[in-house]
């Protein structure tokens, strides 16, 4: 592939994305989970503390993050999304209650992102620009729906490692899609469930991907697309991880950190040209 020639003569872009999910992870993954206090409370440590110590890092190494946050979580939590918008961080979409997408039922679908879209206007004055879709989670419906609502950008698939455009099904330009992958999320290293329980890797390890995963797309001249979680990236060792990995991306020349709205208005205008 042909490296991007990204603003400032930059060598790769890099986003810094937070999916403040909240009690939703949990309650859209088991409706049972609303009776068990221990279970949510993970979700809760993210909003209670995960976020104001997110907010702390990027103000601490200035840096703008995007966050995506499902409806329910910010009529919840209006007051942390206030904090992420004071911070000039931008918001996503994310879903209502994290939903996981159906394709056999378009319309629960088209339900989940107007809901979401009423709550972060509703609590912040929110038209987002980006969406994600929770989990990764989608459907052949999904990129028609976000150009019909004016998407800028969506950012939940996994087929490339730059920015690219979309194509609707009668042929005219749909939203930007902003690619991520597991390898560079949070929550399959670090996500517990005791229903379904899983091995927690030490940060030594997640960096250590990261990192190798960011030089080697520093050399392509891709997207480097980190997804995190307060409620896993929240934790302190894993704040001090973090601050590590942009340390190491910042020993590297000609990196852009930049949000999703960025990125994307960015690569459309190489396009254009």
């Amino acid at each position: 592939m042909t490296p991007i020639s990204w603003p400032n003569g930059a060598r790769c872009a890099v986003m810094l994305t937070f999916d403040f999910d909240a009690e939703t992870l949990w309650l859209s993954r088991d409706p049972d989970n609303a009776r068990r206090p221990g279970v949510l409370s993970q979700g809760i440590y993210g909003a209670r503390t995960g976020v104001p110590k997110i907010l702390e890092l990027l103000r601490e190494e200035d840096l703008k993050g995007t966050f995506f946050v499902p409806g329910w979580t910010a009529d919840k939590y209006q007051d942390r999304m206030e904090a992420i918008a004071a911070g000039g961080h931008e918001i996503g979409h994310h879903g209502y209650l994290h939903e996981w997408i159906d394709p056999d039922y378009p319309d629960k679908e088209r339900e989940a992102l107007e809901k979401g879209l009423e709550s972060l206007q509703r609590t912040v004055g929110v038209k987002p620009k980006g969406y994600r879709s929770p989990a990764g989670e989608t459907s052949g419906n999904m990129i028609g729906l976000l150009q019909e609502y004016g998407f800028l950008y969506d950012s939940s698939l996994m087929d490339h490692i730059s920015p690219y455009r979309h194509t609707l099904d009668d042929g005219s330009r749909g939203p930007v899609e902003l690619p991520w992958h597991w390898s560079l999320d949070d929550a399959p290293y670090a996500l517990f469930a005791i229903k379904t329980p899983r091995p927690i890797f030490t940060n030594e390890h997640i960096l250590s991907v990261w990192k190798e995963e960011f030089s080697e797309i520093y050399r392509w001249g891709g997207l480097v697309n980190i997804v995190t979680h307060p409620q896993i990236i929240g934790r302190p060792s894993r704040l001090a991880m973090l601050r590590e990995f942009i340390a190491f991306v910042r020993r590297h020349p000609d990196v852009w950190f930049a949000t999703g709205s960025e990125v994307a208005s960015a690569w459309a205008g190489l396009e254009g040209a």
